[in-house]
């Protein structure tokens, strides 16, 4: 069993989460020198933690993929598994598995048990950066993670951008422009490869305790997921 205060220290290998460990980035990934020092202090203050890049985690053959900004301190940087252990992972989970997303029950630790059927979650950066707020150079260098393991989930019909940099991302990735796809709550877009993206606000704490995301305002991102997802494939 996998203790996160013991167990998940930076030269082990990734959990058995991931549907293509072969995509993922280097646990040492050298590509960001500000988010490697980071990462690197942390790895001296909590020896016992993840504090590495974060794998995705989910279902190989989803047709929805979650895209989230980048892991959270106390949360997948701990852990090592997406939005385990914070704030922001008990709504997330606890949406999935309401809409039957996800099987088990979630325990905020990485050996729960809970299984994503039909959709995986990724991030747009994959390492920890300072104050949760990557800079542009750094989101860019961690794009083609992204991109390979998009291109790895040839199911996904449903895109969830959870935050604005997320969007930004995911519209780069499949080749869009900025200016056609403006993010908004609950906003939808026809991607150039013909998948639809819905945009949220993040789930994060701050955005839960001021009100400008609600559980009610959550689930009608994954109720409108779900039923796009129900519906015939559009033929290119």
């Amino acid at each position: 069993m996998i203790s996160p205060e013991n167990s998940l220290t930076p030269a082990s290998p990734a959990p058995a989460i991931s549907p293509w460990p072969q995509l993922e980035a280097p646990v040492d990934c050298p590509l960001c020198p500000r988010l490697a020092a980071f990462r690197d202090a942390l790895r001296a203050e909590h020896p016992g933690w993840w504090n590495a890049p974060v794998p995705a985690f989910g279902d190989p053959g989803a047709w929805l993929a979650i895209i989230g900004l980048a892991p959270g301190k106390h949360g997948a940087n701990r852990t090592g598994r997406p939005f385990t252990g914070d704030f922001a992972g008990d709504l997330l989970y606890e949406t999935l598995i309401d809409f039957g997303l996800a099987r088990g029950r979630y325990d905020a630790r990485p050996d729960d048990g809970l299984v994503l059927d039909g959709a995986v979650i990724l991030n747009a950066v994959k390492c920890l950066p300072p104050e949760n707020k990557p800079t542009p150079a750094e989101a860019n260098a961690c794009r083609p993670f992204l991109a390979r393991q998009l291109a790895a989930l040839p199911q996904v019909r449903v895109l969830v951008a959870l935050g604005q940099i997320a969007h930004q991302q995911l519209v780069r990735t499949c080749g869009g422009r900025q200016a056609d796809f403006r993010f908004g709550h609950l906003a939808e877009h026809r991607l150039p490869g013909g998948q639809v993206l819905i945009d949220s606000y993040h789930c994060s704490r701050y955005n839960q305790n001021t009100g400008r995301l609600t559980p009610d305002m959550f689930a009608r991102v994954f109720a409108r997921a779900v039923a796009i997802g129900r519906e015939p494939p559009v033929k290119a």
